[in-house]
């Protein structure tokens, strides 16, 4: 059987910290680990505190390993246990692991999925590289329920929203799940005492004569300020759609008077009827020599995707100019188009089963029941009513 020793190395600078290492005897074979901590002698001597905690959880998955390789009754060397521990260390941190499903994701063509895991693991990273407490190449065996909480207040005191924190959350959990699930770690159920569930958001709806206010809003034309007050009106009139499907809607779904798309989200069919306004603010523009048909995707040798992020972004940022100069007091983006069609169209008495109480439900499936049953030409009418009362 191996053993495991710890060990000190002064450094060869006077005045500066010596290195942490482990020893691995093994058939008189004896191999080092360097370890990531930095102390002065004193500091090694001492026997709690930060430090000692970490070095003995290395030390406890050194002989974890070591008891695993004898339990197996084969023949081992050190350097079998050192490669194992290395190999250890890099799949089962938390940064390693998630960069291994992120990759994943990405393989799997799962984008959204995939950057909204880097986005929890870049706040995960900020959230340890601040801390005192813990080490910034975490080890998902060494998640508690401490750290989770600690992590759950780090968001808060950012002012970060209860939903946002609870995405934050729910992500981190999922990994970890994923993580027990192939018996890397033993369950001790960190996340019992934080928040993963979804409040009820404030609808970010504009009332009628606010959406007019946008649409008469005199702009010098084809200004950034023109532009983006254009593509909100257009997702407007497009019942809401969101701008990732307007920035992949192609010249082709577009076809005897009707828009047929599918949403990138949920993958479900809709048909929206063209009219004169829509048409209006593609005529403003030069042809797009891409598939697409509005101007957002423009560049046939960019990367879509960072194009489409980088202009909502844009337009977003502008919306905030248009709101202020049509005299609106609110953080204006293109998610407002949205909930303002279903809330303008609730104000004119359309039924619910027509908008689908649409773009507000708790649940998606229910969305899609609603949406899914009903005539093309009902939801068009509600669409042309809607429209006719902006102009």
């Amino acid at each position: 059987m191996a053993s495991i020793k710890i060990k000190f190395r002064p450094s060869t600078v006077e005045g500066k910290a010596g290195s942490v290492y482990y020893q691995v005897i093994h058939n008189r074979q004896v191999r080092q680990i360097r370890s990531e901590y930095k102390v002065f002698k004193k500091e090694f001597n001492q026997q709690d505190g930060v430090l000692a905690e970490f070095v003995r959880e290395d030390v406890g998955r050194l002989n974890g390993i070591v008891a695993s390789l004898d339990a197996s009754h084969c023949v081992y060397t050190a350097d079998d246990v050192v490669t194992e521990y290395r190999k250890y260390m890099r799949d089962y941190s938390l940064a390693g692991y998630m960069e291994i499903l992120i990759n994943k994701l990405y393989q799997r063509k799962r984008i959204r999925t995939a950057e909204t895991y880097r986005a929890a693991l870049n706040s995960l990273n900020r959230f340890l590289s601040e801390s005192d407490v813990y080490r910034a190449n975490i080890m998902l065996d060494s998640i508690s329920a401490e750290m989770v909480e600690d992590y759950e207040a780090f968001l808060q005191h950012r002012g970060l929203s209860p939903n946002t924190t609870s995405f934050y959350m729910r992500i981190f959990r999922a990994v970890y799940n994923r993580a027990l699930e192939e018996t890397a770690i033993e369950p001790r159920n960190p996340f019992r005492h934080v928040y993963t569930g979804n409040e009820r958001t404030v609808k970010r709806a504009l009332p009628l004569e606010a959406v007019k206010r946008i649409r008469m809003l005199s702009l010098p034309r084809g200004s950034a300020l023109d532009y983006s007050r254009d593509m909100f009106m257009m997702s407007f009139y497009m019942r809401g759609m969101s701008f990732i499907d307007m920035a992949y809607l192609r010249k082709s779904d577009l076809s005897n008077g009707y828009v047929t798309y599918r949403r990138r989200k949920t993958g479900q069919a809709l048909t929206i009827k063209w009219t004169d306004e829509m048409q209006e603010i593609i005529d403003k523009y030069p042809k797009n020599i891409t598939q697409y048909m509005l101007p957002v995707i423009t560049n046939p040798k960019a990367n879509e995707r960072h194009a489409y992020r980088r202009c909502g972004n844009l337009i977003n940022r502008n919306l905030k100019t248009v709101a202020q100069m049509a005299g609106l007091n609110i953080p204006l983006s293109l998610y407002y188009a949205r909930h303002s069609w279903a809330t303008i169209a609730r104000m004119k008495g359309i039924p619910l089963s027509v908008i689908s109480e649409g773009m507000g439900h708790d649940s998606e499936m229910t969305t899609r029941i609603y949406l899914a049953s009903l005539d093309v030409s009902v939801v068009d009418n509600a669409n042309s009513l809607i429209i006719s009362s902006v102009l």
